[in-house]
């Protein structure tokens, strides 16, 4: 069940952030983008009554100024991997995001992950970004024009 994340789920979270990624930092960053009031959406995936997904939904830094969200990070519990958990987060965050008026998503991650959900590097073309050229950098038009630029996209500073 995906459902919004709440306050009573932090610690959970992080447990999975923690335990998907194998290191601290995915979790300080998700806890840095809620702390800086970047977050649009985080949504969790809930089996047996635990946390086992987490997506969190950014709020990006754009000029001009448009509604633009940041897919980052994405994690599930290794015991509950490949099991399309993190396919339906991914689903649900952008269909969140595209409910709140976000006119695009943009990402850094796996080249041969993110497309199936409609995201390119051709999608960035037109994007300023220290990512730029990145195989690992990605866009998902939500509405025509989204990404006609030049557009200067900025993560979160948690991101840093």
């Amino acid at each position: 069940m995906v459902r919004p994340a709440t306050a009573a789920d932090f610690a959970a979270i992080r447990r999975v952030e923690v335990a998907a990624f194998g290191r601290e930092e995915e979790a300080g960053m998700v806890e840095a983008a809620r702390a800086e009031g970047a977050t649009m959406a985080e949504l969790v995936e809930e089996r047996e009554g635990r946390i086992v997904g987490h997506i969190l939904m950014n709020r990006m830094t754009v000029t001009p100024q448009r509604l633009i969200a940041g897919l980052a990070p994405v994690a599930v519990d290794p015991a509950f991997q490949g099991r399309k958990i993190g396919d339906a987060l991914c689903r649900a965050g952008i269909e969140a995001v595209r409910a709140m008026g976000a006119e695009g998503v943009v990402l850094l991650g796996h080249p041969n992950y993110y497309p199936r959900f409609g995201f390119s590097t051709a999608a960035t073309a037109k994007i300023d970004s220290p990512y730029a050229g990145s195989p690992a950098f990605m866009a998902l038009a939500l509405v025509p024009g989204a990404f006609d630029g030049p557009l200067k996209v900025d993560f979160p500073a948690a991101f840093d």
